[in-house]
This record gives C-alpha cells, sequence and structure tokens, in this order.
C-alpha cells in the first residue's frame, strides 16, 4: 500500500457558502403568517447575498479589523473620528439599501415592519454593523414626541441612502442614528445620570449638555438620543455630531471598549463639552420618551439572538452532513442526531416568537392597541429567555465541530462570542425580568393579553394545558415575588413560545418542544430529547437552501 500523502486533505468539510440565509421554514412561514408576504422577494434577496463568499468575507473583515479612534490630526487638532475598515461601510451600505434601517417607518403598508425583522434577521454576516441599523430604526418613534425634529431629520433617517462623513446633516442624502444613555456610576439605573442639561437664553428647546457616558455605540453617527438631567429632571435630548452650518458639536471621545465580542462596532466612552442638544418630549419625562426607541432595540434583541442561534445551528448540521466519524457520517449517529434536534428545536421557537412579536409590532405601531399590550409583556419576556439561551445553543452547536468549532478560521467561534452581549444590551437579565414584572403589575392589560393569546393553544396537547395553568396560578403569588422573576419570566416565555409551536409548526417540533421544555423529559444538556419522538422532520428543517 501506498504512504498517505500527508498534504492531501480529507473528512474535511467544505465551507459553507452560495446559500440562502433566509430559507428558514419557521421564518419564511412567520413572514407569511404575519402578513408580509408580499416582501418576500426582496427578504430572499437580502438572504441569497448574505450567503455569498463576498458578504462573509466582508462580515470577516469588518470584525478582524476592528475600528481606530483618532483624537487628534497629525498637527494636533482635535478631530475625535473613528476609522472604520472599507468593508464595513459596504455592509452599512447594504444594509440600508435594503431598508433594514429606519425605512418601515415610511412605509404604510401593513407588515413593513415584520418585513423589516426579516432582512434582519437574514442579514447576519456581521453583528457589530448591526447596532447602527438597529438604532436608526429604533430613534423614530422617540423622535416623534418632538414633531418639529422629526419632520426635519425624519425623512433622512428613513431614507434608503448610507453617507457616511462628518457633514451637517441637512446637507447629506441618509442619516445614521445612535443612542448615549448609560453612565459609568448607574449603569442600568439611568435615574442615577450625573450628566446635566442647561437651557441656552433665547433658544427655546436648546440646551448645553456637559456629562460622561459609560458607552456610546457607533460614535460616527449623525445623531444621538442622550439622557441628562435638566432643570424639571431626567430629560431626552437629540445631539448631532455636527451642528447647522458645519461647526463640530464638541463631542469628545476618551476611548474604544476592547470587548469581547461585537468588534466591528465602535463603542465608545464620550464626554460632552458643553454640547448642543435639543429637548424631545417634556422636561423630567425623559425615560418615557427613550422607552419607546428601547421597545424596539429590545426586539432587534430578540431577532439578532433568534439570527445567531439560527446560524450556528445550520453550521453544525452543515458540519455533521459532511464529516464521518466511526463509519459513518455525524448526522447519521444516533446521539448527534438527538443534539441537533434539540438546537434545532430551541432556535425554531425562537424564530417562531420572534415572528410573533414582530407582527404584534407591526400591529401596534399601526394603533392596535391589543397588539401593544401583547407586545409590552411578552417582549420583556422574550427578550430576557431567548437571548439567555443564545450563548447555550451557540456553545452546543460549536461542540459539534470539535476543534475546528473553537478556531477564529471558522464562523462559530464569533457567532458564539456576539451572543452574550444581546443578553446584555437593552436590559440584562435581572432588568428585563423585572420590567416584565413591571408591566403585569402596572399595565395589568398586558397579561390579560398575554394570556389570551395563550388560550388559543388550549386544548390541543395536554403538556401545554398544564404548564398555562401552572403559570397563571403562579400570576396569583404575589409571596417573593421579585425573588422569583426569572422562574417566572422564564415560564412566561417558554408557555408563548409552546403555545406558538403548537399552534404553527410541524407536529414533530411542538412534541419534541412540549416533551423536553413543559413536561421536563429533558435533561440539562442539549441532546438530551427523550426517546420515541420522530426527529426526522426536525431535522430536514436545518436544511441550508442552496
Amino acid at each position: 500500500m501506498a504512504p498517505h500523502d500527508p498534504h492531501e486533505v480529507l473528512n474535511q468539510v467544505p465551507p459553507l457558502v452560495g446559500h440562502d440565509t433566509s430559507a428558514d421554514p419557521a421564518l419564511l412561514e412567520g413572514i407569511e403568517r404575519e402578513g408580509a408576504g408580499w416582501a418576500l422577494e426582496e427578504i430572499r434577496e437580502v438572504g441569497r447575498l448574505a450567503g455569498t463568499p463576498e458578504a462573509i468575507e466582508l462580515g470577516r473583515l469588518a470584525e478582524r479589523v476592528p475600528p481606530r479612534l483618532h483624537t487628534h490630526d497629525r498637527y494636533g487638532h482635535r478631530i475625535d473620528e473613528v476609522e472604520y475598515v472599507p468593508a464595513y461601510h459596504q455592509l452599512m451600505t447594504t444594509a440600508v439599501t435594503h431598508g433594514i434601517h429606519a425605512a418601515p417607518w415610511a412605509d404604510d403598508r401593513p407588515g413593513a415592519h415584520v418585513a423589516r425583522a426579516a432582512k434582519f434577521y437574514a442579514w447576519n454576516v456581521d453583528a457589530g454593523h448591526g447596532c447602527p441599523i438597529s438604532m436608526t430604526y429604533a430613534v423614530i418613534p422617540a423622535l416623534r414626541a418632538h414633531p418639529e425634529l422629526a419632520a426635519r431629520f425624519e425623512p433622512l433617517l428613513t431614507n434608503r441612502a448610507y453617507d457616511f462623513g462628518l457633514r451637517d446633516p441637512a446637507t447629506k442624502r441618509g442619516l445614521i442614528a445612535g443612542m448615549s444613555m448609560t453612565e459609568k456610576q448607574g449603569g442600568s439605573d439611568v435615574r442615577a445620570n450625573t450628566t446635566t442639561a442647561t437651557p441656552v437664553a433665547g433658544e427655546p428647546g436648546t440646551y448645553r449638555i456637559v456629562g460622561h457616558k459609560w458607552f456610546t455605540s457607533a460614535p460616527m453617527s449623525d445623531l444621538f438620543l442622550t439622557l441628562a438631567q435638566a432643570p424639571g429632571g431626567l430629560s431626552c435630548f437629540l445631539l448631532p455630531r455636527v451642528l447647522p452650518g458645519g461647526d463640530p458639536n464638541p463631542i469628545r471621545f476618551l476611548r474604544l471598549k476592547d470587548k469581547l465580542g461585537n468588534r466591528s462596532n465602535a463603542s465608545s466612552e464620550i464626554e460632552y463639552d458643553g454640547a448642543t442638544g435639543w429637548l424631545v418630549g417634556e422636561e423630567g419625562r425623559g425615560v418615557k420618551t427613550i422607552v419607546e426607541m428601547v421597545n424596539m432595540t429590545r426586539l432587534d434583541c430578540v431577532i439578532g439572538s433568534a439570527s445567531g442561534m439560527r446560524s450556528a445551528l445550520v453550521q453544525a448540521a452543515h458540519h455533521t452532513r459532511h464529516r464521518a466519524a466511526f463509519g459513518k457520517l455525524l448526522v447519521d449517529q444516533p446521539l448527534m442526531r438527538n443534539v441537533l434536534a434539540d438546537l434545532a428545536v430551541e432556535s425554531e421557537a425562537a424564530t417562531t416568537a420572534m415572528m410573533r412579536l414582530a407582527g404584534a409590532n407591526d400591529r401596534a405601531i399601526r394603533g392596535d392597541a391589543g397588539e401593544a399590550a401583547l407586545r409590552r409583556l411578552a417582549l420583556a419576556a422574550t427578550k430576557y429567555y431567548v437571548c439567555k439561551r443564545g450563548p447555550v445553543l451557540a456553545n452546543e452547536a460549536l461542540e459539534c465541530l470539535g476543534g475546528n468549532g473553537y478556531i477564529e478560521d471558522f464562523d462559530l467561534a464569533r457567532i458564539y462570542r456576539e451572543l452574550p452581549l444581546l443578553s446584555i444590551w437593552e436590559g440584562s437579565g435581572n432588568v428585563a425580568a423585572l420590567d416584565a414584572l413591571r408591566a403585569i403589575g402596572r399595565e395589568p392589560e398586558s397579561l390579560d393579553a398575554f394570556l389570551a393569546e395563550a388560550e388559543l393553544a388550549v386544548g390541543s396537547d395536554q403538556r401545554y394545558d398544564d404548564a398555562l395553568t401552572s403559570l397563571t396560578k403562579e400570576l396569583t403569588d404575589f409571596d417573593d415575588i421579585e425573588l422569583r422573576a426569572r422562574r417566572l419570566v422564564e415560564q412566561i416565555a417558554v408557555v408563548f413560545q409552546a403555545g406558538l409551536l403548537i399552534r404553527h409548526a410541524p407536529q414533530a417540533v411542538a412534541d419534541a418542544f412540549c416533551a423536553s421544555r413543559l413536561a421536563r423529559d429533558w435533561g440539562s444538556a442539549f441532546g438530551t430529547l427523550p426517546a420515541g419522538l420522530d426527529l426526522g422532520p426536525i431535522l430536514e428543517r436545518t436544511e441550508p437552501g442552496f
């Protein structure tokens, strides 16, 4: 026998390229169900683009070559600019051109916000540039608290033109927005903010902002919403990076954060050195004003988590369909099939819940009070739970690749580093759980709407009926409720997912979810689904679309 050539590559998996990231049955079914079927062609276009080798390489480059801070030019002038690799701008251009930023706010068609959610889900080549895309989407409802400012800037925020560079916003074809709330002494406790806003004499609605912000993402954005203490209390302000006329607003960049992931996004620490800001809403009502922005970015946390989970699943499934061990493909090994099916059930539950929330969001924006009430509680609970499940799922998917999964040359390492951020952004676990309790206590119509939604699945699966009965009982017990907040909110999220799967997913998917997540016939790790389930139809839904 001739000796084996050590340079011959055997049993390695071909790269996953040339696929359609939108070819996710749970996503496509949700698009139709939630009223955005008219946008399917553009959604599929985004998905096919995301699967191209060129887009995948742009995402890799944007993450591998992080932005650089330049506080001064070569002559010593203060410039406060961030330099990005060209790949970042190409990704931003694609996202804006396809309306993944604020475009739905200028689209009167029912389902426009659902279509945007689906495109955000499919355009998953780099999470970092998704941050300014998300914030630009989210700024609009908060900005509408000041109709004059909205009329001035909304057409540019919604326009499908990415126009990078520090210029007077009025001279640009399109704008990107950011958000600057947290401070080093307060974090999520924004009422502890010390940044001050002093009214400018003779200029109603104009203030001088002085203070330090601990996290400001995408500092090269054109506009920012921020919170500061005005004479009437904590208030919301809109700050331009460049003032009308072209002078820079004195916003000083101190450093860029050295982050675990999300490296293509320049999260920064800044100081307002007498910066000009315009009051949005009323003095003392800053949290109420900016919470409209938070609602939208929380939804994007769910979308991003569901997208990352699907990406991790598809990478793992692709690997196991091409890698052999012990005489057969990994995907044909019984235990690996259980792992993949378990991951697929988790991913489908997240995507189905995300699409239902996207539909609720679309209808709430159009004035449906019932859908707004459902969104209030279900979004807080789902944000808590799905964003926590994402990193766990990515870890298991990474393990399906063995050592290759831990290597930066493969995509799963990056996915794994990205997902924890979404559990932290817009309220970490305790904040999200307590916010869900706040909704139940202060807005009882949100609980009524959730229970009405849950009742739609009653009578189809006894395990679900029992879980809903148990949850309803828990919701009437207020002893130590803050201590039990995580447990209770997890139950809300799981029941929400289960009800949607029973109503909309294939029987095999709903059965596996109810058996494991509700009946608790399940271990503490993925890959412990009980015997007797039909895994074939579940695994079929993990195929990437080519």
